[in-house]
């Protein structure tokens, strides 16, 4: 993809689709592409929304045994700190079931490597503060969906068919999550609030 003069990256959403298993000790092969390039303009100034499409297949199969596609916001360089909510502490509907957990540098930093995501909002926490304008290390989409995906699989049984993903606000280092599952008629819908109950991740999931 070319440099685009957007030195700011965001994920914004992903769908994943589950078609198969895939065994221990299967040869994988992985492929990804650029499915779409758009450029927009926002009171902000100008974006760009890349959309990625990656399919895992085990070896010699015709079929992908899964299919991810990723959102991510190309955005121009900050200028200001991020406003993080103050004080101020919203109320949060109540849900069928709920989870929390705190997630720290070293788990951060865990996610990352397995993934080679060299991020620096998710590792350098001068950079997060004093370039991106956070205020404090960001937590990594991709785990937040991991962590919601292991809340439906571990707490309440079930296997995800399929899951889309929307990232509305980002989550931060050292400060308390809470996830949040009901049922959406046949399905389950699955949420991220951060430490003042303002949502952050929306998961809507087709159950197997």
């Amino acid at each position: 993809m070319p440099d685009l003069g957007l030195p700011r990256l965001m994920l914004g959403g992903r769908t994943v689709t589950y078609a198969k298993d895939i065994p221990v000790g299967a040869v994988v092969q992985r492929t990804s592409a650029l499915q779409s390039l758009v450029h927009k303009t926002s009171a902000a100034g100008p974006l760009a929304i890349a959309t990625l499409v990656h399919e895992l297949r085990i070896a010699q199969e015709s079929t992908p045994a899964l299919v991810e596609t990723q959102t991510y916001l190309l955005l121009p360089a900050r200028k200001g700190a991020i406003d993080s909510g103050g004080g101020v502490r919203a109320e949060r509907p109540a849900a069928e079931r709920t989870a929390s957990f705190t997630p720290d540098k070293t788990l951060l930093f865990q996610y990352s490597a397995l993934g080679f995501n060299s991020h620096r909002i998710h590792l350098d926490r001068s950079h997060a503060r004093n370039v991106e304008g956070f205020p404090d290390l960001v937590v990594n989409g991709g785990l937040v969906t991991l962590l919601l995906t292991e809340f439906l699989r571990r707490d309440l049984g079930l296997v995800p068919a399929a899951i889309k993903v929307r990232h509305v606000a980002p989550l931060y280092c050292g400060r308390a999550i809470t996830m949040t599952a009901d049922r959406d008629g046949t399905n389950w819908r699955l949420k991220a609030y951060d430490d003042k109950n303002v949502l952050a991740v929306d998961m809507e999931v087709e159950i197997q």
